[in-house]
């Protein structure tokens, strides 16, 4: 009988995974030493997976250890030109951003989490950062109650459950995606992070889906409740635009 190798090479490719994990900006190059202490693999497995991303182009040597390969840069660029939202969309997020001053984000909802798919920052030191590719979760914040106006009764309780209240949240979710829907708009304040205030709205498909949100995020106390409701004409003018553009991101094709 043939030997099943499959948990083998899962495992194998987890650990190939989590070793290129370990760069970063702040970490360009690794060391082998760093990897057997990040992941606590034995030196000849760490060497041995070492070689293998090497062979593949995934890594490269470095004189005092090993650095992103071309292999990865291939895929970067690729998973970049596949991430990029359109240009006109970027414009009126730029635009906006440098009109009111705080930071521009669109989320996409993906699972019970939504992921920031674009962002354009505000111009002050004391600013908003999410960077493309966060995830945070779809109980909490603005753009989560926009994301969830379509939730089926089965993802808001999973959404629910993720979260700290358990599945009987999933009422509260329903009911607070049901306010901001006839208001146009959500707001949230502490909700995710202390002292952060937040205001969303949707950006729909040709047929009034909602598919992403377009929020406007900074420290609470340049949110007054008269900066709120102006905050959030603007957005909904300028997701109107986005909308009619034609916004279309990967992760929002099935949601």
């Amino acid at each position: 009988m043939a030997r099943d190798n499959s948990g083998t090479g899962v495992r194998s490719v987890r650990r190939a995974v989590d070793i290129l994990g370990l760069l970063s900006e702040d970490r360009p190059v690794i060391t082998l030493r760093e990897i057997t202490e990040a992941t606590g693999l034995a030196k000849t497995t760490a060497l041995r997976m070492v070689q293998t991303l090497e062979e593949c182009g995934l890594l490269w040597s470095h004189p005092v250890g090993y650095t992103a390969g071309p292999g990865l840069w291939r895929w970067a660029y690729l998973a970049r030109s596949q991430w990029e939202v359109p240009r006109e969309t970027r414009k009126v997020m730029r635009d906006l951003a440098d009109r009111l001053g705080e930071t521009v984000n669109i989320f996409v909802a993906r699972d019970v989490s939504r992921v920031c798919v674009a962002h354009e920052e505000s111009p002050h030191p004391l600013r908003h950062v999410v960077d493309v590719g966060d995830e945070q979760p779809l109980w909490a914040g603005a753009s989560s109650k926009i994301l969830l106006r379509d939730a089926s009764d089965t993802l808001l309780r999973r959404v629910a459950a993720s979260s700290p209240h358990g599945e009987e949240h999933a009422g509260h979710l329903r009911a607070r995606a049901q306010e901001a829907a006839q208001r146009g708009y959500a707001v949230s304040s502490g909700e995710w992070d202390d002292g952060l205030t937040a205001v969303a709205v949707p950006v729909t498909s040709r047929s009034g889906k909602v598919i992403a949100s377009l929020s406007l995020s900074g420290p609470s106390h340049r949110f007054p409740y008269e900066a709120v409701e102006r905050f959030a004409t603007d957005l909904a003018e300028a997701a109107t635009l986005i909308s009619a553009q034609g916004f279309s991101h990967p992760l929002s094709q099935g949601g």
